[in-house]
């Protein structure tokens, strides 16, 4: 709804009339002419001048501060594709996806990269916004200062499922921290029983194999979330469903009904594929 000031008629018209004759010309001299006046001239231009170079020397000042100077390997890479987030602890030579694990009140170096077109890592809380950009690597540093979850986003539209890459960090104690990235720099584990067994045969038979790593079972080029330690991560498919045998299940199902626009093909597994590949998936932690 637009409100408005609203003058009546009658009132416009008294106005015009008062301007007309207050300000009617009372004889034919020319107006005075001004020349300038120096001093104010000099004003508006000095004082502006000055202010924005204070500002640029400020700007300077503070992007020294936020970024420091990078004289060492970040702590974790972060690579945007479309449309999750690959991450990796060189420490532990681990991979996981869409989650990332920082201990307590330490400041952590993240590299951020792309495999494809431009994405912009953000976790709002703990540090500003960076791009990744095709061919180079930017930096950017976290810190956590309270245990818990902090969520983060692409900020860049880089295709139709921007919005619905999202990511968590996760804060951790250092114990705690020290055991996930142990964990996580451990290869799979062996299928618990013989349906998880079918399901470890089928995922190598079927094209599963041809896009996703499981360290200590199959390896390539990462073109979707490296699925090790899949059973372990809270959520799915960058943060669209909650990590459990149900919704793993429905996401093999119909990926494409799940999460509209993702690249992961529908593959029409049977009822027997579906719950042998659950079972396998479900050891993997």
């Amino acid at each position: 709804m637009h409100v408005g000031l609203r003058i009546h008629p009658c009132g416009r018209h008294t106005a015009i009339f008062y301007m007309v004759v207050r300000y009617k010309a009372r004889d034919n001299r020319e107006p005075r002419q001004y020349a300038g006046n120096t001093k104010l001239e000099v004003a508006w231009t000095v004082v502006p001048v000055a202010i924005v170079s204070f500002l640029f020397a400020m700007s300077i000042v503070t992007a020294r501060a936020v970024d420091g100077r990078i004289e060492r390997e970040p702590d974790i890479v972060v690579t945007g594709h479309q449309w999750w987030w690959e991450v990796q602890c060189p420490a532990a030579n681990a991979t996981t996806a869409n989650e990332i694990h920082v201990p307590l009140g330490r400041d952590m170096l993240i590299g951020v990269e792309t495999a494809d077109v431009i994405h912009d890592f953000w976790a709002p809380r703990l540090g500003r916004k960076v791009d990744a950009i095709p061919g180079r690597r930017n930096f950017v540093w976290i810190r956590a200062n309270r245990i818990g979850e902090y969520f983060g986003a692409c900020a860049e539209f880089c295709g139709a499922q921007y919005a619905g890459r999202r990511f968590r960090v996760i804060a951790q104690d250092q114990a705690a921290y020290d055991t996930w990235l142990q964990s996580q720099a451990n290869t799979a584990a062996a299928p618990a029983d013989n349906v998880a067994e079918l399901g470890q045969t089928r995922f190598g038979e079927l094209t599963c194999a041809n896009c996703r790593n499981i360290r200590g079972i199959n390896s390539q080029k990462q073109y979707a979330p490296d699925l090790t330690h899949v059973a372990s991560r809270k959520m799915l498919a960058a943060e669209a469903f909650e990590n459990t045998p149900g919704n793993l299940r429905k996401w093999l199902r119909q990926p494409g009904v799940v999460k509209p626009e993702c690249f992961m093909p529908n593959l029409n597994l049977s009822d027997s594929d579906l719950k042998a590949l659950t079972a396998f998936l479900e050891t993997l932690r």
